[in-house]
């Protein structure tokens, strides 16, 4: 059975929400999905970025309210 994890990654600056993403998924089992949730708006670029190099899958991305929500299934 998968897991779900939410992670408030509000207030934090480039690099750091991608960061923290990176070191949440190498914990993760493979099905698994983080709810990544960040203020920054350079997270839209980093993240996808770093899923890119991680060959982990963005299931979705919405904004509402100065916050973006990221998706991840870890692969």
């Amino acid at each position: 059975m998968s897991s779900e994890t939410t992670m408030n990654l509000r207030g934090l600056k480039c690099p750091l929400p991608a960061l923290r993403v990176r070191k949440k998924l190498t914990s993760l089992k493979s099905g698994d999905l983080i709810v990544a949730e960040c203020t920054d708006p350079l997270a839209a670029i980093d993240i996808p970025n770093l899923l890119r190099q991680t060959g982990d899958t963005l299931e979705d991305k919405a904004e509402a309210e100065g916050v973006l929500t990221f998706r991840i299934r870890k692969k």
